[in-house]
């Protein structure tokens, strides 16, 4: 079994598969118009914001598929269709209402009512959006001043709130006073929720159905919620009222405030909520039941988020479960209402996280009393209405939104901080820029209605999105058109449209037909094995090419045989860049020849100075000079760096470049810079003529009678080249030095010499003179008395007086 992919469907031998994706997830990097295959102008529109469609009908070359007329809008015009049939449909955005910003103060002699008080700009606009092209507007918000507000009391009426209710019997009239500051507008209202009434949560005994207090406490029965006080301008009946209520009981430690909350949430008309700010404060020193705590007592449906007040009385406590924090979510957000959960210290953690999970909310720390209620409120109340943060419902599928906040400061938000702003007060004015762009059409194409608002407000801007998913020319089509092979299709924007079932340029063939062995013998040349050259795909017997991802190249031919970027290239452009490609074969422009037009057949190239084609020594080859005489080089062969007197011709040149000396010293930079230099050490590293191209060996003596040697070439490229020994070789004086120091070193060592010769002289007499005394000693025969000339050591005196003392003794 053989298969072949056919623009979106596989054929095997027995069945055809086709798959069509949405157009929007073909978009890959490259060229994504062709690859999206479209196959009318509105698939083709749809691709992405670049795609045009041409609707010239002799538009395509044989082979090209419909698709090709999808493409980049300079692709299609370098491809020859005129701009004046290229559909291009751009988006576009009307205003519908746009209402300046109420800008007035709280004195203000007229008073509005809500109704007449704008704070967002514009309200309502219409888009008409093309696939992949976003439309952006601006929407400006400005917090006005003395803005009414609506503010709901829910109270905890469980055993532990009882001293707490006595601080709030005169909340109505002391919050009014306060609240009067901030506005001139305000109602307040109260109602209170204790605990759904079975069990565990009470007691269902009947003496505890009426007083669930132990002891002397007198309790009122056990209720889910009450509205106390629908909402009113009357601060002295929210005393009246309240200072009547009564503390209740229950077993369990959570209470079931979320139970309330949902109903205050959906009976709007009960509690009597207006298109203003409206405020929820939730009082409780416990925690909370939420989704499936129900089940406790049996209960398992699940709440259904509508009103059931019956008497001011929650009905349903006993039937419908606790509400789940998203379903709260939900109906406080699309009821427009802000919470300030005010609970005591010890449960400060819990509601700080729940606080993190309800937009517009926030969280006050409550006194065991409840003394510091209204401080708390106004607190709260200020922290919210000083962060707007926008909103938008569900969006239609293949519609995205990005929001872009210009904020107080010059503080610009990207990403999900540019849907809010901060620290904004009283009369300030912040905005966003929003663009919304759609990667797709919904099905059939209908407009669709998106609403974006800032929370906790009522005020909101509706958007109408209309989808540009056909052209204009889409409208003047021919239905059953005799140019679709006997009305097989609507003849549009250039081409046709086939109708279910039926494929091919001109609708010509059905998806039943496809896989006859007969038309794919029509797809084959020179009835060779290759469908197509294996460039195209054959359907109803005729080639469709393939289209490549650069949109300049592209298959034609009847085969798919031909294609324009399989030239010969010449200094790696296509056909030289003197010409362009037809089938494989470059069509060159005039006065150039060459499978790659890279031979020119231009002269004024070649011509010397003397007027003379490549001097007379040469032939003009695609203009470049050949030299017949191998002396000769050069573009027009007028160089010959072999020839006598060149060495002289350029000494004076190298000299002062290579060593800044010679008669061209002064003007070396002017006269001198027609050829490269290089240095190299020693003669030995001179260039050779088998190792460069021809050239001179040249030996020339300078001023200072020194020989310097170089070589002078020319390369194939005209360049002239010296390679220059960057040592001179000259001739050496006497050296003074060695000279002085070999006379004295000379005239020390004959010193030395002469003083060693008396030295040893003197030493040779004295050992004779030696010698002569021993042998005239061992000659003498005489004793010492007979010496003549020895005379005794001792001498004798005698003592005058010696005799004398003797005689006397």
């Amino acid at each position: 079994m053989s298969t072949l992919w056919l623009s979106g469907c596989m054929r095997s031998s027995v069945e055809l598969y086709c798959f069509i994706p949405p157009l929007f997830l073909l978009r890959t990097d490259g060229n994504e118009c062709i690859k999206a295959n479209a196959k009318s102008c509105g698939e083709c529109i749809q691709v992405g914001e670049k795609c045009g469609w041409c609707t010239d009908p002799d538009f395509l070359k044989q082979g090209e598929p419909t698709s090709t007329r999808c493409d980049e809008l300079e692709s299609l015009k370098k491809k020859g269709c005129k701009a004046t049939l290229i559909e291009n449909p751009r988006g576009s955005q009307t205003v519908d209402k746009n209402v300046p910003v109420t800008d007035r103060s709280k004195d203000s002699i007229k008073k509005l009512s809500p109704e007449d008080i704008t704070q967002i700009q514009p309200q309502k606009l219409t888009l008409n959006l093309r696939s992949g092209e976003p439309q952006s507007f601006n929407l400006k918000f400005k917090r006005a001043e003395d803005y009414p507000i609506d503010l709901y009391y829910l109270m905890d009426l469980s055993f532990s709130m009882k001293d707490d209710l006595e601080n709030v019997k005169n909340l109505g009239t002391s919050l009014t006073v306060e609240m009067s500051k901030i506005t001139t507008d305000f109602r307040i209202g109260f109602g209170s929720f204790v605990e759904k009434t079975v069990m565990p949560y009470i007691s269902t005994t009947p003496a505890k159905m009426l007083n669930p207090c132990t002891g002397d406490q007198n309790c009122t029965s056990p209720f889910s919620y009450k509205n106390v006080l629908s909402l009113t301008s009357n601060g002295q009946r929210f005393n009246d009222l309240v200072s009547k209520q009564q503390i209740s009981g229950n077993l369990d430690s959570p209470e079931g405030g979320f139970d309330a909350i949902m109903q205050v949430a959906v009976c709007g008309d009960r509690i009597g909520w207006r298109n203003v700010t409206r405020l929820l404060v939730f009082s409780t020193d416990a925690g909370f039941h939420f989704a499936g705590d129900g089940k406790l007592g049996g209960i398992v449906l699940p709440n259904d988020g509508r009103c059931h007040l019956e008497n001011d009385m929650y009905t349903m406590s006993h039937y419908y479960d606790y509400p789940s924090i998203a379903h709260l979510v939900q109906k406080l957000s699309d009821n427009n209402i802000q919470t300030i959960f005010a609970v005591t210290e010890e449960f400060q953690p819990v509601y700080k996280e729940l606080k993190n999970l309800i937009p517009k909310s926030a969280v006050g720390t409550l006194s065991a009393n409840s003394s510091n209620v209204i401080n708390l409120i106004i607190d709260a109340y200020n922290s919210l209405s000083s962060e707007v943060i926008l909103e938008n419902n569900k969006l239609p599928d293949g519609v995205t939104i990005t929001y872009q906040s210009h904020c107080k400061n010059g503080v610009i938000g990207e990403g999900e901080n540019g849907r809010k702003c901060s620290n904004i007060s009283i009369g300030d004015e912040v905005s966003f820029n929003i663009s919304i762009t759609a990667h797709k059409c919904p099905k059939q194409g209908k407009a669709e209605t998106i609403k974006i608002k800032p929370l906790g407000f009522t005020e909101e801007v509706e958007i109408v999105l209309r989808f540009i998913c056909e052209c204009e020319c889409h409208k003047t089509g021919v239905p059953k058109s005799p140019l679709c092979h006997n009305g097989n299709g609507t003849f549009e924007c250039g081409a046709c449209r086939c109708n279910e079932g039926r494929i091919g340029r001109q609708c010509e063939c059905s998806t039943e037909e496809v896989n006859s062995d007969d038309l794919d013998a029509n797809c084959r040349r020179d009835n060779g094995t290759d469908i197509c050259s294996n460039n195209g795909d054959c359907i109803c017997g005729t080639c469709e090419c393939k289209k490549r991802e650069n949109p300049e190249e592209r298959y034609t031919g009847k085969f798919c045989e031909c294609d324009n970027f399989n030239c010969d290239r010449s200094n790696n452009k296509l056909c030289g860049g003197n010409g362009r490609c037809e089938c494989r074969v470059c069509i060159c422009d005039a006065n150039y020849t060459g499978s790659a037009c890279d031979c020119s057949l231009d002269t004024t190239t070649c011509l010397a100075s003397n007027k003379q084609i490549c001097n007379g020594r040469g032939l003009c080859e695609c203009g470049t000079c050949k030299c017949t005489d191998p002396k000769f080089q050069g573009p027009t062969c007028e160089i010959c760096p072999t020839c006598p007197g060149v060495c002289t011709e350029h000494k004076d040149c190298v000299q002062c470049r290579a060593f800044g000396t010679g008669e061209k010293k002064s003007t070396c930079e002017r006269d001198c810079s027609y050829f490269t230099l290089e240095k190299v050490k020693d003669r030995e590293k001179l260039p050779q003529p088998v190792q460069a191209f021809p050239l001179m060996h040249c030996k020339e003596r300078d001023a200072d009678d020194c020989w310097f040697y170089y070589t002078y070439s020319v390369s194939n490229t005209s360049e002239k080249i010296v390679h220059v020994v960057e040592e001179r070789e000259c001739p050496t004086g006497p050296e003074i030095v060695p000279i002085v120091a070999g006379v004295v070193a000379g005239i020390v060592l004959i010193g030395l010499a002469l003083l060693l010769i008396w030295k040893l002289l003197m030493i040779i007499h004295d050992r004779r003179e030696f010698a002569k005394f021993e042998k005239e000693k061992m000659n003498a025969r005489w004793d010492t008395q007979d010496n003549p000339i020895y005379r005794s050591p001792i001498n004798k005196f005698q003592n005058p007086s010696y005799g004398r003392k003797a005689a006397v003794l």
